[in-house]
Parts: structure tokens; sequence; C-alpha cells
């Protein structure tokens, strides 16, 4: 073959240090932007960011040229320095260590895109951890849940 072709699509999960409420509802529009901004930057096309006070959800498309690992350490590490270099919250803003990632069919892009839309009502009835370990099971993931919170 004369070329190479990938569609690698993520859900990506990754949540504030102890999933602190530090993302209010002032800031988020800007950070989603800023996080898309990150992507396109690295080439990754983000399909769709969301989320609520204590986490984020991004629908990625990366190049195959970039890990998961290394846009997991571009997107928080580059968004949580422009954060604490805005001053947008009122305390020294961190990521959890940790992220999740799934990947994705292109058959299902709208639903997950459609899922990371409505966030902030489904959190009404769920919380982030119950939606974590939910997710995780749902992909088949082995967990230890003493470890998977920190």
């Amino acid at each position: 073959m004369a070329n190479t072709y990938t569609r690698l699509l993520h859900h990506c999960i990754w949540s504030t240090k102890d999933r602190s409420p530090l993302i209010s509802q002032e800031i988020e529009t800007r950070l989603w932007s800023y996080l898309a901004g990150i992507a396109k930057h690295n080439n990754i096309h983000p399909i769709r960011i969301g989320g609520i006070d204590n986490h984020i959800h991004a629908l990625l498309d990366l190049p195959k040229t970039l890990t998961i690992p290394d846009a997991m350490k571009l997107l928080k590490g580059n968004s949580s320095a422009w954060i604490n270099d805005e001053k947008l919250t009122s305390t020294h803003f961190q990521w959890q260590d940790g992220y999740a990632a799934f990947s994705v069919s292109p058959s299902n892009v709208t639903a997950v895109s459609a899922y990371i839309a409505n966030q902030r009502e489904h959190h009404r009835h769920q919380t982030f951890e119950e939606e974590y370990k939910t997710l995780l099971q749902r992909h088949g993931i082995e967990f230890h849940e003493l470890y998977t919170f920190g």
C-alpha cells in the first residue's frame, strides 16, 4: 500500500484533582474552547468537549502519530497551566493523574457526542464516580475501587 489511513476515535474522561468542583459554569465554555484549541494545534480533531464542575469528557479523533497518553499529557498539561495563568479558579488548579479512554466506532459518534453534550442533565441523576464505574464496567475494564479514585 502506498498510503496509511486511520480513524482513531476516543472518548476520553478525566477529573479535577480530588474531583474538586473547580470548573464553574462561568469558565466552562472558555475551557472547552481552550481544550479544542490545544487539540487542533496538535492535529487532534475535537469532535465534542464538555463536562461539569469536576470532570471533562472529550470525543477526539487522534492522528496516527499521537498516542492516547501523549494526547492526554498535551490536553491536561496545557489546560491546567492556562487555568492557573489566567487565575480562573480561586485555588491552584490541577487535574487528577489518571484518565479513561474508550475507543468509539464511527457509527456511535452521534450518541457519544450527545452524551457529552448532556452532561449537566445526566449528572442530576448520577455522580461522576457512579458514571465512571459504569463506563469502565460497560467497556469491560477491570478496576479496583480503592485505587480508582485515589
